[in-house]
C-alpha cells in the first residue's frame, strides 16, 4: 500500500493520473485472484454470460483489485466484498428507465417509504447521475419485486465459495460505459492524491 500511494502521490499531471488509474486500478488481473488468470477469466465469462453482454465488460475494482482499500487504510481480507463493475448501457438504461414508474409513485405518494429508503434512494440517484447504477442502493420494496431474481439472487449465487472468486461476498453495479467507471475511478484518486500531498506539506512544514 505505502508503494502505491508514494506512486500516487508522484503524479505529476493529469495525463500521469490517468495512467496511474489505468494501470493500477483497472488493468491487469486482480490481487484476489493471485495471478490465476484462467479462474479469473472464468468468473468474468460466467458474470458476463449471465448478463448477456461482452466478456470485457466485466470488471474487478476495489480492494480485491489491489489487495487493500487505499481509501480506507484497510488491507484485503475475507471481511472485504469483491467489487465488480459491469460496464453495460443497456443493463444500465434497462434499470433506470424502470425508476419512471417507481419515481411517479413517490410523486404521487402511492408508495410508502421509509425516511431511511428515501435517503437511500436519493442516494442512488446521485450516483445514477454520474453512471453508476448502484442496486444495493434501492428502497427494499422496489429491489425486492425488479432486481432480486436477476440481480441480488445471481450474485448470492457465486458468493462465498460458490464460483472462482473463492469465500468472498460479490457485490456489482452497472456503469453506463466504461468512460463513466475510468471518469469515477480517477475522480477516487484525484482526492487521494490531494489529501497526500496536503499531508506531506504539513509534515515538511514541521
Amino acid at each position: 500500500m505505502d508503494k502505491f500511494l508514494s506512486a500516487l502521490a508522484a503524479t505529476v499531471d493529469d495525463d500521469a493520473l490517468l495512467d496511474f488509474c489505468r494501470r493500477r486500478n483497472l488493468h491487469g488481473t486482480p490481487v484476489v485472484f493471485g495471478g490465476n488468470e484462467d479462474a479469473y477469466y472464468e468468473f468474468r465469462k460466467r458474470i458476463a454470460n449471465h448478463f448477456e453482454i461482452s466478456f470485457h465488460d466485466v470488471i474487478i475494482t476495489g480492494s480485491a483489485k489491489l489487495g487493500f482499500s487505499p481509501h480506507k487504510s484497510k488491507a484485503f481480507d475475507y471481511d472485504s466484498d469483491i467489487d465488480v463493475a459491469i460496464i453495460s448501457g443497456k443493463l444500465y438504461d434497462q434499470v433506470m428507465a424502470s425508476i419512471h414508474d417507481y419515481q411517479m409513485e413517490l410523486r404521487g405518494n402511492r408508495k410508502a417509504v421509509s425516511e431511511y429508503e428515501l435517503n437511500k434512494y436519493h442516494k442512488f440517484l446521485e450516483y445514477g447521475a454520474i453512471g453508476w447504477m448502484r442496486p444495493d442502493l434501492l428502497p427494499s420494496s422496489f429491489r425486492v419485486s425488479t432486481l432480486k431474481k436477476r440481480w441480488f439472487d445471481f450474485f448470492s449465487s457465486i458468493s462465498y465459495g460458490k464460483s472462482e472468486v473463492g469465500n468472498y461476498k460479490v457485490t456489482a453495479g452497472a456503469f453506463k460505459s466504461y468512460d463513466h467507471l475510468e471518469r469515477y475511478a480517477l475522480s477516487g484518486l484525484f482526492t487521494l492524491r490531494t489529501k497526500l500531498k496536503i499531508g506531506m506539506q504539513h509534515g515538511t512544514s514541521n
